[in-house]
């Protein structure tokens, strides 16, 4: 399996797995317990790594939400917790989530071992939401850690492919658009924007570039850490989605 076989292999299961726990019955609940709806627990809890910023900031690393949705949620939201807590919160619902789905999960050490791996080999340079979560301190326990670590990985694909968007000459509300029609009005929009075939083109170049920009995290992985990693993100997505 080569490295780009490696990337291509996870990036499916990574997404879906990475952001299983965002609108979980208990990561709800526990927003529910400090005042927050899901869309605010949502924004606040992964963003919050970002720190205090203002909200345009959240809304660059995010990328594809409207501004003015983000700065309405993001204000209301840390009237009611401080960002950095939101944000270390979060990543325990992370961790909680994954000690309910994970605890049976085989290839767990393995799987861990190689996305450490990733993550160390990899330059945050430019992947601001990445490096924030990369940064935060991570569970001791192995169902707890993966969870966290899928998510981690997950936000290395979403800040690198934000760069290649906006590379291709897309911008990153038009590639929402285009990759999720259905999901416009949820990210803020009344209406969705305009796109060609040409966007949907150059959402494709975007995809490859993507791959292309995160070769230096995956490159220095052994073939059995590959296998691993390629394995693991599938039981992973498999036992959430079970």
């Amino acid at each position: 399996m080569t490295t780009e076989d490696v990337i291509i292999a996870t990036a499916g299961p990574t997404g879906t797995a990475g952001s299983a726990f965002y609108f979980h019955p208990a990561t709800l609940a526990k927003g529910k317990e400090l005042g927050l709806d899901g869309m605010r627990f949502y924004l606040l809890g992964r963003g919050g790594v970002l720190g205090d910023v203002e909200p345009d900031v959240v809304a660059s690393a995010f990328g594809y939400f409207k501004p003015s949705l983000v700065a309405k949620l993001w204000n209301s939201a840390k009237e009611k917790l401080d960002p950095r807590e939101a944000g270390r919160i979060y990543m325990e619902c992370c961790a909680e989530v994954g000690r309910e789905k994970l605890a049976d999960v085989a290839g767990l050490a393995e799987y861990v071992e190689a996305a450490e791996a990733v993550v160390a080999a990899t330059n945050p340079a430019g992947l601001a939401l990445y490096a924030g979560i990369a940064a935060e301190p991570r569970a001791d326990d192995l169902p707890g850690r993966a969870a966290q670590l899928v998510a981690v990985l997950r936000e290395l694909r979403g800040s690198a492919h934000l760069i290649a968007v906006l590379a291709s000459g897309l911008a990153p509300e038009v590639a929402h658009a285009v990759k999720r029609p259905d999901m416009v009005a949820a990210f803020g929009y009344d209406t969705p924007p305009e796109s060609t075939s040409d966007d949907t083109a150059k959402l494709e170049a975007a995809e490859a570039l993507t791959n292309q920009l995160l070769r230096p995290s995956y490159a220095g992985l052994t073939d059995a850490q590959g296998a691993a990693l390629v394995a693991g993100a599938e039981a992973i997505a498999a036992a959430y989605a079970a």
